[in-house]
C-alpha cells in the first residue's frame, strides 16, 4: 500500500516525501480514508505508530486555505503541540497552509499578532486558547474539523471543562475526529454527543506495548533507585536514556544527583519554563545530554528517535502511563528496553499492570550491587487473572462466620440462626440462644483453605476449618493464593522468605533459594535499528 492510493493529493505526497515517510502506517491506511470521506472518527493506536500524520495529512487536504480558522486540533501539552506543528510544517511545504501553535508559559503577544496575519490550522493547548478567543484574538465561527488529540489525557489533566467551552465554541455542523494511544469509555461517553456516526479505528489494543520492546522489572529498595540507576548506566554501552519520576521535584533532584556523579541529564516537567524546556528536549535529540527526566505530563510529547532505554524510575500510576511511557522506545520498527524499578510501596501498581499486560515482567539483578534486606521481590510463580472474591461470612446468634479466601461473607440472620459461609471458602457458626448481631462479621483466614469464627454476642466462641486449614499444611500450602499475589521479603542473612512460606516438611526458602527466580541482569546495550 502507498500514500497515493490512500487518495493524498499530489502536493500533500510532496509533503509525504518531505516528512521522509514510505509506507502508510496501520493506523494510517486504516484512518485516512475516512477522514478523507468527511467522517468521524475515533482512531487508538500505540504511541509511535504514526497517529499525528493520520490525521494531519487528510485535514491538511480537506482545509481551504486563507478562509480563517478552519481546522483547530486541540492537544494537552506543549510539546504534543509543537511535534504536531512540525509534522504541519513539513507536510505543508506545497500546500503552503498557514499554520500557528498556540499553548501557555510564553509570551502571548506574539500568538496574537500570528493569528492577525491568518491561520488556516490551528494547534492549541486549552488554557492559551480561551485566554485568546477571550481577548477576540482567536475566531472559532469558522471552524469546519475539529481534532481532539489525546482526549483522555486531557480528562485526566482537567482540561475538560476548558475542552467542553471550546467544543460549544465551533459550529455545527462540522467534521470530529478523537485520536488517542488510549480512550477512555469516560471520554467516549463526554464526546458522544457530538460525534456523528462515528468510525473506530482501533489499530492494536490500547493498553499492549509494543512486541519490541524488552520489558523487564528491577526489585529495589526506594532508598536505592538512584545507586542503581548509576549502576545500570555504568555497564555497557546506552545511546540515549529516558527515565521517568512520578513528580517534578524527584526530577530535579534526581537530574542533580546524576550531573553529581558525572552523568550528562537533564529534566523536563510542567514546572519548568517553556524555553528551558525546549532546551532540555534539544539538547537530549542533538546528543547534549545522554539521559533525560521525564514526568507524566510530559511523556506524550517527546519524539525523539533512537531512545534505546526507558526507566520507570518510579512505577506510573496507571498501566495506560505505563504502555505510554515505554513507548518512547522501539519506534519506527527499531527495537528498545523498558526497566521498571518497583519499591516496597509499588507492588500494588505492578500487579495492576501485569494484570492489563496478561503476564507478568521478567525480574533482573544488577550483579555486584548490594541490595538492601528491605527490598521485596515478586513471586516468580505469581500469576495475573484478576482474583475471585469470596462471600461475606454469615454472623449467627453466637458467632461471627468465617471470611471468604480473599473477600467477605454475606450478612448473617439477627437471630440466633446459622450464618452462610463465603462463597470462596468460608464457614460460619453459630446456633445461637439468643439475638445475632445485626452487624456483619469478617473473621480472618490464617491459610487460602480455612476460615475462621469469633463469637459475637453469645459468649461462646467456634471455629470451623475446611480442608487443607493449616497454615503450615502438606507442600507448603500456605505459601501461595489462588488468584493473587505473594511478595515476598528478602532477608540477606539466610532467613525465611516472609509470608508463611514455610512447608510440610519443615524446609525453609532463603534469600539465596530465591535469587534463583531473578534473572541476572541484562547489560543496558544500545537498541538495534
Amino acid at each position: 500500500m502507498t500514500f497515493e492510493s490512500l487518495g493524498l493529493e499530489p502536493r500533500l505526497l510532496a509533503g509525504v516525501d518531505a516528512l521522509g515517510y514510505t509506507t502508510p502506517s496501520p493506523i494510517q491506511a486504516e484512518a485516512i480514508p475516512h477522514v478523507l470521506a468527511g467522517r468521524d472518527v475515533v482512531g487508538v493506536a500505540q504511541t509511535g505508530t504514526g497517529k499525528t500524520a493520520a490525521f494531519v495529512l487528510p485535514t491538511l487536504q480537506r482545509t481551504p486555505k486563507h478562509k480563517g480558522v478552519r481546522a483547530l486540533i486541540v492537544t494537552p501539552t506543549r510539546e504534543l503541540a509543537l511535534q504536531i506543528g512540525e509534522v504541519i510544517k513539513g507536510a505543508s511545504v506545497q500546500t503552503r497552509h498557514k499554520s500557528a501553535v498556540v499553548f501557555g508559559g510564553v509570551g502571548i503577544q506574539p500568538q496574537i499578532q500570528k493569528m492577525r496575519r491568518g491561520v488556516d490550522i490551528l494547534v492549541a493547548c486549552p488554557g492559551r486558547l480561551l485566554d485568546l478567543v477571550n481577548r477576540r484574538a482567536v475566531d472559532l465561527s469558522s471552524v469546519e474539523i475539529l481534532v481532539l488529540d489525546e482526549a483522555d489525557r486531557m480528562l485526566d489533566m482537567g482540561f475538560w471543562p476548558d475542552v467542553h467551552r471550546i467544543i460549544n465554541l465551533c459550529p455545527e455542523p462540522r467534521q470530529n475526529l478523537l485520536f488517542s494511544a488510549t480512550m477512555d469509555p469516560a471520554v467516549i461517553k463526554i464526546v458522544d454527543s457530538i460525534l456523528d456516526n462515528p468510525v473506530r479505528v482501533e489499530v492494536t489494543p490500547p493498553t499492549q506495548p509494543v512486541d519490541r520492546i524488552a520489558q523487564s522489572l528491577y526489585p529495589v529498595a526506594r532508598e536505592q533507585k538512584t545507586d542503581l540507576l548509576l549502576g545500570l548506566l555504568a555497564e555497557g554501552e546506552h545511546t540515549r536514556t529516558l527515565v521517568f519520576t512520578r513528580t517534578k521535584h524527584r526530577a530535579d533532584r534526581l537530574a542533580k544527583q546524576l550531573s553529581r556523579a558525572g552523568v550528562n541529564s537533564s529534566a523536563i516537567h510542567g514546572g519548568r519554563s517553556q524555553s528551558q524546556r525546549q532546551t532540555a528536549l534539544e539538547g537530549f535529540k542533538r546528543g547534549r545530554h545522554d539521559v533525560l527526566i521525564a514526568t507524566d505530563v510530559a511523556s506524550r510529547g517527546i519524539d525523539v528517535n533512537d531512545i534505546s532505554h526507558v526507566v520507570n524510575y518510579d512505577m506510573p500510576n496507571t498501566p495506560e502511563d505505563y504502555v505510554h511511557r515505554i513507548g518512547r522506545t522501539a519506534r519506527a520498527g527499531a527495537s528498545g528496553t523498558a526497566i521498571s524499578f518497583v519499591d516496597e510501596t509499588e507492588h500494588d501498581t505492578l500487579r495492576d499492570i501485569e494484570r492489563i499486560l496478561g503476564l507478568p515482567i521478567v525480574c533482573e539483578d544488577l550483579d555486584g550491587f548490594d541490595y538492601h534486606p528491605a527490598r521485596i521481590v515478586p513471586d516468580p510463580e505469581r500469576t495475573v487473572t484478576n482474583p475471585q472474591r469470596g462471600g461475606r461470612g454469615g454472623q449467627g446468634g453466637n458467632g461471627t462466620g468465617g471470611s471468604g479466601r480473599n473477600g467477605k461473607g454475606h450478612r448473617g440472620s439477627r437471630r440466633g440462626g446459622k450464618g452462610r459461609a463465603g462463597s470462596a471458602g468460608g464457614s460460619s457458626s453459630g446456633n445461637g440462644n439468643g439475638d445475632g448481631s445485626s452487624r456483619s462479621g469478617a473473621g480472618r483466614s490464617s491459610s487460602p483453605a480455612s476460615a475462621s469464627s469469633q463469637s459475637a454476642n453469645g459468649g461462646s466462641q467456634g471455629a470451623s476449618r475446611s480442608t487443607g486449614g493449616s497454615s503450615e499444611g502438606s507442600q507448603g500450602a500456605a505459601a501461595k493464593r489462588t488468584g493473587g499475589t505473594r511478595f515476598e521479603r528478602i532477608k540477606r542473612e539466610g532467613g525465611n522468605l516472609g509470608g508463611g512460606s514455610k512447608g510440610g516438611n519443615g524446609s525453609t526458602t532463603s534469600a539465596a533459594d530465591a535469587s534463583r527466580h531473578v534473572r541476572r541482569r541484562r547489560p543496558m546495550t544500545g537498541s538495534s535499528n
